[in-house]
This record gives C-alpha cells, sequence and structure tokens, in this order.
C-alpha cells in the first residue's frame, strides 16, 4: 500500500484521517493552516514505494522541487540535505543489522519538510515509521512545533537504530581478533568482508554530521522551539558518537588486515625453517646410512671375491690368505670410517 499513514494535526493533536491525498489536500486548505483556536494545522503524509501519479499529486499541492522529486522516485541517493525555497529535503541512509549474514542493511529514507506538511517517502520496510508517528502522538507538547518536530523525531530514530549497528560491529571485530590471533585460516576473508561493511556504514551515518549542523543552524535562525534544538544538538552528539566509532572500527580492521598478513607471513616463514631443517636431518641421516654402507661394502665385496669357489684362485692354497683377508678387510673398513668420520658424516 503506497500510503503508509495520511493524518491531518492541529495544535499537536491528531484530527482527522482522509482516506485519500485529495481530501487530505482539501482539508489542510480548508483549515488554512489554522483552526478555530488558532492551533497551527499540519499534514504528515507516509508513503512507502509510491507511483508517479501519487508523488506528482504530493509534488503539486506542496509545490516539491522537480529534482528533489526525482531523487525521491529513482532512490539510491546518497545522504544530503538541501534547501528549496520553504521547503527542506533530506535524504537519510536508516541502518540495521542481519545477524543471519552478518551483514550491515543499509536502507533509503527521503523527507519533504514544509511550513504545514511533513511527507515521508520509503522505498524499504524499514525503518518503521509509525513507531516514531505513535511516539510524538503521544507528546503533543513536542507535534505542536510543527513539521520541524517530525523531522527531529524521524532523525532521533534513525541515529537511535545506528547503535545497535554498532554494538553488532563491536562484536564481530572482538571475534575477527580471536580469530586471528587463534591462527583461524579463513579469518582473512571475513576481515575484507567486515571491512566493505564498515565502509558503506561509515558512508550512511558521516554526511549525517555536516547535515544536522546545518540543520541546526537553520533552527536557531528561525527560532525553532528551545527544547527542540537541545533535542537536535542531542541527536547530532549520538551522530558524531557513531562516526567516531565507525570510523574506529575501518582504522582497526585495516590494522588487523596487517597483522594477520604479518602473522601469515610468520607462520609461513616458520613452516620454511621446519621443512628445511627437517630436510637438513634427513640429509644427515642418509649420509649415515651411506656411509656405513660403503664401510660394510668393503669387506662384503673382499669376502664375495674369496666365496666364489674357483678351483685356480691364487692363495686359496697359501696359508697366511685368510689371516691377510681378514685384515684387508678390518683396515679398508678403518680406512672408510676415519675418513667420514673427518668429512663429519658419522
Amino acid at each position: 500500500m503506497p500510503v503508509v499513514d495520511n493524518a491531518v494535526y492541529v495544535d499537536g493533536r491528531r484530527t482527522a484521517e482522509p482516506p485519500s491525498l485529495e481530501h487530505t489536500f482539501e482539508l489542510l486548505r480548508g483549515q488554512d493552516g489554522r483552526d478555530g483556536q488558532g492551533g497551527r494545522a499540519m499534514a504528515w503524509i507516509g508513503l512507502y514505494r509510491p507511483t508517479d501519479e501519487e508523488i506528482a499529486s504530493v509534488a503539486a499541492e506542496f509545490g516539491l522541487h522537480e529534482l528533489a522529486v526525482e531523487d525521491a522516485v529513482h532512490a539510491h541517493q546518497r545522504p544530503k540535505l538541501e534547501r528549496y525555497g520553504e521547503t527542506l529535503f533530506m535524504v537519510l541512509r536508516p541502518a540495521r543489522y542481519d545477524d543471519r549474514g552478518e551483514a550491515v542493511e543499509i536502507d533509503e529514507l527521503h523527507v519533504f519538510v514544509g511550513a504545514d506538511f511533513a511527507v515521508t517517502v520509503r522505498h524499504a520496510p524499514k525503518p518503521d515509521l509509525a513507531l516514531v508517528r505513535r511516539r510524538l502522538e503521544d507528546e503533543p507538547e513536542v507535534l505542536r512545533q510543527g513539521p520541524d518536530a517530525v523531522l527531529y523525531a524521524i532523525l532521533d530514530c534513525v541515529v537511535d537504530d545506528y547503535l545497535p549497528v554498532v554494538a553488532e560491529l563491536q562484536n564481530d571485530v572482538d571475534e575477527i581478533e580471536t580469530q586471528v590471533f587463534g591462527g583461524d585460516p579463513g579469518v582473512s576473508r571475513r576481515i575484507y568482508a567486515l571491512s566493505r561493511e564498515v565502509i558503506e556504514f561509515q558512508r550512511a551515518c558521516e554526511p549525517l554530521l555536516a547535515m544536522l549542523e546545518s540543520l541546526l543552524a537553520g533552527f536557531e535562525d528561525h527560532g525553532a522551539d528551545v527544547e527542540l534544538q537541545r533535542g537536535l544538538r542531542d541527536v547530532a552528539d549520538h551522530a558524531t558518537r557513531v562516526a567516531e566509532r565507525v570510523e574506529g572500527f575501518r582504522q582497526l580492521l585495516t590494522s588487523i588486515l596487517t597483522v594477520n598478513a604479518s602473522l601469515i607471513a610468520q607462520r609461513q616463514s616458520e613452516e620454511t625453517t621446519r621443512l628445511t631443517q627437517s630436510s637438513l636431518d634427513q640429509g644427515e641421516q642418509v649420509k649415515k646410512i651411506s656411509s656405513w654402507a660403503a664401510i660394510l661394502f668393503a669387506p662384503s665385496l673382499v669376502g664375495g671375491v674369496y666365496g666364489m669357489n674357483f678351483e685356480r684362485m691364487p692363495e686359496l692354497d697359501w696359508a697366511p690368505g685368510y689371516p691377510l683377508a681378514l685384515l684387508l678387510m678390518l683396515l679398508v673398513s678403518l680406512a672408510l670410517y676415519v675418513m667420514f668420520k673427518r668429512r663429519g658424516w658419522l
């Protein structure tokens, strides 16, 4: 349903719920901005994905600038605050945290504020401005301030919704720090993904600081209610703290990514050192085996030659032949042992 809520307020209280926008326009013109007791009349219209005809009707009635209307229809705008004559146009980027996907969802909200009207255009289910409307209706003294009060309440809602997002991002950063120093191999991907989320969130909330500063200056210039100005300053303080924490997350994630890269390099270096040492140890073992094999090969060779049992072999009938063969085996083996020992193979 494109028209989510449509009401006329007089002196801070809901006095009519017209069945259509045309009835709202007629009623507001009939009030001529005031009731019989001098109370100020205001229309508050909430639209959700309105059709071109509906937004054109609202634009024609309230004299909305065509550029602002085009932005509201096509959406995908950056946060900004623009003034067209007596009409103020604001683009806000509310945020919420998706627990299942561990992602920050950025929505878009357009607000038109004039002397006797407030029009909100949403392209996503959140934020739920019905809660904002009910809260203001429970505080008629605030709502009596007119469209300025509506704008303040919407800004307060958007900034308050940033706080749970900041808390969830803090939890994610803490978990990533644990993963990094725990040696989790998949943490690099998570760091990169969270960095993207933080940057998108920063793009949504950081421009709000300048917008609130400009809005406060405007409130002071046209003499808005003092309590309303104080409330808007409080919203600006909260927005500043959110922006500072988000900037801190961005810098911290950059540092964590650097530390993680260093730890990965260190682990790779340690693994390379271990493999190198293992290769060296294996080479030493091969040297020892080869040395003993050579030492044992010499007597085996002599024994093999004299064990062929041919009838006509020299020294077979020679009396000192056997002890000399043993002595030869011993001398060759000892010579090989000494040589390998000096080379450090044994």
